[in-house]
């Protein structure tokens, strides 16, 4: 190790322990999935759920009409309404009329008989066969269609009906990879893993859901209380409601609800004449609202199951920051996010706004048409104006979301906006390979165009925009650290911003960024935190101590339960009774986590490395292969299983497994590397090259890869190749550290001492 980084692992090791929080989880439920009372389809009945008080029970959307009649004809019809339901005439949009599809040469029927609706269509061998369709799935822009698979499974049909009128291209049937020919085998085709309705979609969809899936015979027996979103999805489980009903003293808080929404209501928004923006005259806790809405709009993994009304999002998902390609550098969405995390970065959350404030919670309808919609903050003579938006009025580019919240289409027909609200930037997006709404619409302009034009309008931007830092940061380009710090340290700006360079600064960990890190996992920003843990994994073993056991203080559970996982396998023998009790505890939420999600071969990996870890060898190889007949193109796990066979002697198997992965895997490279050095462990040095090389020079080449392939050639005698392979791969990866560390290294030992000091200085910045 180097010496500047043991005398930082000394520095930080010492007050490690001193985080002091006074919550502790003891007080929560556990969060372990509970069978459902019934998996019945009447809206009337009473059932509770996961994570729920004792004496909670779901009542049912008939029972909430039966006095909240506005609110529950609001609610019918809506797209929370008809989010799933029972194919039937009432709730089937598609043509099943012997309608055909053709994708690729296979031609799709859609049919009725006696009532019921099919699908013939190539199943899971690639053969047709006539499937009923169980339940609808969404309505407008699209509805997709569920078919039931033994074992409980139910699947997502990849070819959707597009419910838009005519005139906007609708009425059809459409695939949803047009453009690819996804086959049986592959996880993306319609019988595959990531089509699969119990992990991917189910709890969004429907209320009190509880996915019971049972890893040792694969099956799911899932259960809900309603088929769709309905008043308990977002208000809680409504028996105490009830019981407050016929008697108000009893039950009082929040009138027998585990939360209350009202803040939106009770706040008091002024005018500011000058800006031409409202301004709300006191705090807004917005919290419970959003976080209820952000459990299901939001991009995220459930770690714990049972998420109830006002819960905290923490103490059950873990959503992701601003990371790729989920969005671009400057947070803008580039794939399917959900709204949460580009609001989060926008000024209206920072205002106070909430979700209510502009969609009604019920219709789920705008609270108001068009520009309308924005005027009731924003002075429409100051800003609904040719002279604001540079367009004519009442046209394209007049309203207000063409250019502060542009759309981008996913699933072929479902545009979707972006909720941040930004202001356009295209004097950015050269340097930062972002859009901007300017240049969606002038497709035929250059951004300095556009930049041009806002900056004689509005002048040249005041401050730099957070996503230099982290673009920076994603790229390795010179500076990124300094720039990720100061990000971090900047309460200015958006918390998911600053989690974003939380997540990246652990790249560049020296003695300037691991102290940062250590106040952040002491610190109270619980995003910034969770950041944190979701990185853990990247930082050396002998400081992640320093980072992670501060962050089993942390009061959310999912963060502590990540800090645990990256702490596993290190020793802790050496650490108070209180850490390692805390610690214990924060793994067995990991485990739990893991095997919650079970269904997935990300989590049995996981699973197989903590039993590796602790030397059950025999059960970690089970949990691997069962991971490979889950997904057979899940690459990390024959990487992680040849691992395995190398760390047990087992050489010979590691590489017979690796040969077949090359067949089967989805990420080629990571196998080639992985067999390549088990070839050179087995000095079969010229094949092992082979195999070294094809993982250097692939697209999805990582500098590591490159690194060890320029090793592996001076370690054969070829220097000069070497670094010929380091330095190209230097302009594909700026500033990667073990890069930097081989061209020093290869060029002094090559006698080329100005060369080897300059790439010195590098590593030094």
């Amino acid at each position: 190790m180097p010496i500047a980084l043991r005398i930082l692992l000394l520095t930080l090791l010492l007050p490690a322990c001193d985080k002091n929080i006074q919550a502790d989880r003891e007080n929560r439920a556990d969060g372990s999935p509970v069978a459902s009372s019934a998996n019945d389809r009447d809206a009337a009945s009473e059932s509770s759920g996961p994570g729920m008080v004792a004496g909670d029970a779901y009542v049912g959307s008939a029972r909430c009409g039966s006095c909240h009649q506005a609110e529950f004809q609001s609610w019918r019809n809506s797209h929370h309404d008809l989010a799933m339901r029972e194919a039937s005439p009432d709730t089937v949009r598609g043509d099943f009329d012997d309608a055909r599809f053709s994708y690729f040469g296979t031609v799709s029927r859609f049919f009725k008989k006696d009532g019921d609706y099919f699908v013939r269509t190539d199943g899971p061998d690639g053969k047709p066969h006539d499937y009923p369709v169980a339940y609808t799935f969404g309505i407008h822009p699209l509805q997709q269609y569920l078919v039931e698979f033994p074992g409980g499974r139910l699947q997502v049909l990849s070819i959707a009906w597009d419910s838009r009128d005519k005139s906007e291209g609708g009425q059809r049937w459409f695939h949803l990879y047009p453009d690819e020919q996804v086959k049986h085998g592959d996880p993306l085709h319609w019988t595959g893993i990531d089509q699969n309705w119990n992990f991917t979609c189910a709890d969004c969809h429907s209320t009190n859901l509880q996915k019971n899936y049972d890893q040792a015979t694969q099956a799911y027996s899932t259960a809900w209380s309603e088929i769709n979103v309905a008043c308990e999805a977002c208000h809680g489980p409504g028996s105490r409601h009830l019981r407050w009903t016929r008697n108000p003293l009893a039950e009082s808080a929040h009138k027998g609800f585990p939360v209350s929404f009202a803040a939106r209501k009770q706040a008091a928004w002024a005018m500011d004449t000058d800006s031409g923006i409202a301004r709300p005259q006191r705090p807004i806790d917005t919290r419970a609202e959003i976080e209820t809405c952000a459990q299901c709009h939001s991009r995220r993994a459930t770690r714990f199951p049972g998420a109830g009304a006002g819960d905290s999002l923490l103490d059950h998902f873990s959503p992701a920051v601003l990371s790729e390609p989920l969005y671009h550098a400057d947070g803008q969405i580039n794939g399917e996010v959900y709204v949460y995390g580009s609001f989060l970065q926008s000024r209206m959350h920072a205002a106070g706004v909430t979700c209510s404030n502009c969609h009604e919670p019920h219709s789920l309808q705008l609270r108001a048409p068009g520009n309308a919609l924005c005027a009731q903050c924003h002075l429409p003579e100051k800003f609904d104006t040719p002279e604001h938006h540079f367009h004519p009025a009442s046209g394209p580019g007049a309203h207000c979301v063409d250019c502060h919240m542009p759309a981008k289409t996913y699933m072929q027909v479902d545009a979707r906006r972006d909720h941040s609200f930004r202001i356009p930037r295209p004097d950015l997006s050269d340097r930062l390979e972002t859009p901007n709404a300017c240049i969606g619409c002038h497709t035929d302009k250059p951004n300095r165009w556009a930049a041009t034009l806002l900056e004689r309008k509005f002048g040249k931007p005041a401050e730099r925009h957070y996503g230099e830092a982290i673009y920076a940061g994603r790229r390795g380009l010179p500076g990124a650290e300094a720039k990720l710090l100061q990000l971090v340290s900047d309460t200015s700006q958006p918390t998911i911003a600053r989690a974003t360079a939380v997540s990246l600064l652990p790249r560049y960990l020296s003695q300037q960024s691991a102290p940062l890190l250590q106040a952040v996992a002491r610190g109270d920003e619980p995003l910034l935190s969770l950041a944190l843990a979701q990185s853990l994994e990247t930082v050396p073993p002998q400081i992640r101590p320093a980072l992670a056991v501060p962050l089993l203080y942390e009061d959310r559970r999912v963060t502590a339960s990540l800090a645990a996982n990256a702490l596993a396998g290190l020793p802790m023998a050496h650490y108070p009774l209180e850490v390692k009790q805390r610690f214990a505890r924060a793994l067995d939420d990991y485990l739990s986590a893991e095997q919650f999600n079970a269904d997935r071969p990300e989590s049995l990996v996981n699973l197989a490395g903590l039993r590796a870890q602790r030397g059950e060898f025999a059960k970690a190889e089970d949990l691997y292969r069962e991971a490979i007949a889950l997904a057979p193109d899940y690459s990390p796990a024959y990487v992680n299983l040849a691992d395995l066979y190398r760390a047990t002697g087992r050489e010979p198997r590691a590489e017979a497994l690796l040969r077949t992965a090359l067949k089967a895997a989805a990420d080629k490279p990571a196998i080639q590397h992985a067999l390549g050095l088990s070839l050179v462990r087995q000095r079969k040095t010229p094949e092992a090259m082979d195999f070294l090389r094809l993982s250097a020079e692939g697209s999805a080449a990582t500098g590591r890869y490159l690194y060890v392939y320029a090793i592996a050639l001076n370690s054969t005698g070829k220097p000069r190749d070497a670094i010929f392979v380091l330095e190209q791969g230097l302009q594909r990866f700026p500033d990667d550290p073990e890069i930097l560390q081989g061209l020093m290294s290869l060029h002094r030992d090559q006698g080329n001492l100005a060369q080897a000091q300059r790439y010195q200085q590098r590593l030094l910045r």
